[in-house]
């Protein structure tokens, strides 16, 4: 007779089960850096990699997606001894234990990745990373000197960008070896020559993509120190966008490539040639307006000097008091001759109403009220003569003929215009000079 343990609930079923074992491994563990060889790799067409990742007594199922496996900077293949970073998990449908990874390296790297993370966090502490301290490139960099090898295509890559962008600019090879124990001495030694002489505007250190055992010696710490200490702004453009080095992190640029790094030096001149050519058309179109503003007020200057010239106040002056004179002695014609018809009809009369004794005194105070009209008449016209005299002096006062009569003259050009300075005229033109009595023609000579 058999016998049946009894539940305390409802039996799980395989997909609950699978699901809260999931739960429980991604919960538990947080991402987790494990050491072991590549077994079992499959690479289907999706680009996702599956393989088994395992060690002389256990393996563990890994999967790394298509995302995450495009950065990878090796080929995985059966055997190869790798370090990856991952996160557990559980894969329900079967029921299978795996990591997930988002990283993978050689794991000939994995000590030089950690020598590399607790060198930058030292660094990084002593404030040599610090943005407040990174320095601005210059505009226009006249000198650049690039560290770099000689023989390689970094170089070339480098002089071509430079030579299409800007040709002007003067660069100077400083050959260093960029790889192996000896290229962080040479390079240091390299870069505090170049800080003795001075010649240089900015220093370009360069070198291609590699592996972080490859690029290792940028990541020595004398060499970070050094750069630090340079006087001039210093650029790092070391291997390849996804390669960081701490030559990156202590120069004041940081350029993803080399040819990267050549580009964000300098201007590219088909560009500036396009800006300058604009800002000259606007310069012409503002230098159009100005000329054409000023010469409006100078044509209208012109015409208020005209009108208002002492000469043209001396005329308008004589007109305004030979009109007076002629309209004051038309009145007093006018009011002697009506005075006059007056006395002659009165004497008509008198002589044909009045007797002779009458007509005698009549006659005798006519000839005493002509004599003081004759009198008033004389005193008015001396009166208004003084008055046009006094008028006469004062337009003469501020007449140039009063400055002619002392023995000056007033040059004029052929078009009516003043002479001030002897810029004003050029050799060979005729002028015509104003003075006292008449004008006389004159050439104009140049002296030595």
């Amino acid at each position: 007779m058999s016998s049946r343990t009894p539940t305390t609930g409802p039996a799980l079923r395989p997909s609950q089960l699978n699901a809260l074992a999931r739960d429980l491994l991604e919960g538990g563990f947080p991402s987790i850096w494990v050491e072991g060889e590549l077994s079992s790799l499959t690479r289907p067409a999706s680009g996702h990699l599956y393989f088994a990742l395992k060690d002389e007594r256990a393996q563990v199922r890994c999967a790394m997606f298509k995302m995450k496996a495009q950065y990878l900077r090796f080929l995985p293949r059966e055997g190869l001894q790798v370090l990856v970073r991952g996160k557990l998990t559980l894969y329900e449908p079967r029921g299978d234990y795996q990591l997930v990874l988002d990283h993978m390296e050689e794991a000939g790297e994995g000590a030089l990745r950690r020598a590399f993370e607790a060198l930058k966090a030292r660094l990084e502490a002593e404030g040599l990373f610090a943005e407040s301290r990174k320095r601005p490139l210059p505009r226009f960099v006249r000198r650049l000197g690039v560290l770099t090898s000689p023989s390689g295509a970094v170089i070339r890559d480098i002089q071509s960008v430079l030579a299409r962008r800007w040709p002007l600019l003067d660069v100077e090879l400083l050959p260093v070896p960029v790889q192996g124990a000896t290229a962080a001495p040479a390079i240091i030694q390299t870069l505090r020559a170049a800080y003795a002489a001075g010649r240089h505007d900015v220093l370009l250190v360069a070198r291609g993509g590699g592996s972080l055992e490859d690029l290792w010696c940028f990541n020595d710490e004398a060499l970070v120190r050094t750069i630090a200490e340079s006087p001039v702004p210093v650029v790092s453009a070391v291997g390849h966008e996804v390669d960081f080095t701490l030559c990156d992190f202590v120069a004041d640029l940081r350029a993803p490539t080399p040819s990267a790094g050549a580009e964000l030096l300098v201007p590219d001149r088909v560009e500036l040639r396009a800006r300058i050519d604009h800002l000259q058309a606007r310069l012409q179109r503002r230098l159009a307006q100005l000329l054409d503003r000023a010469r409006q007020r100078a044509d209208h200057a012109g015409l208020r000097l005209q009108a208002e010239r002492p000469q043209r106040r001396i005329e308008r002056g004589r007109d305004r008091a030979d009109a007076l004179t002629s309209r004051m002695a038309a009145a007093m014609a006018r009011r002697i001759a009506g005075q006059r018809g007056a006395v002659e009809a009165l004497a008509r009369r008198l002589d044909q109403q009045a007797p002779a004794l009458r007509l005698q005194r009549l006659r005798q105070r006519l000839a005493l009220l002509g004599a003081r009209q004759d009198t008033a008449l004389r005193r008015g016209l001396q009166a208004r003569t003084g008055l046009l005299r006094e008028l006469g002096r004062g337009l003469h006062a501020i007449s140039p003929l009063a400055t002619l009569g002392r023995g000056y003259a007033i040059l004029q050009r052929a078009d009516g215009r003043a002479v001030r300075t002897a810029d004003d005229v050029a050799a060979g033109e005729v002028l015509r000079a104003l003075v006292a009595k008449g004008e006389l023609r004159l050439r104009v000579e140049r002296g030595e």
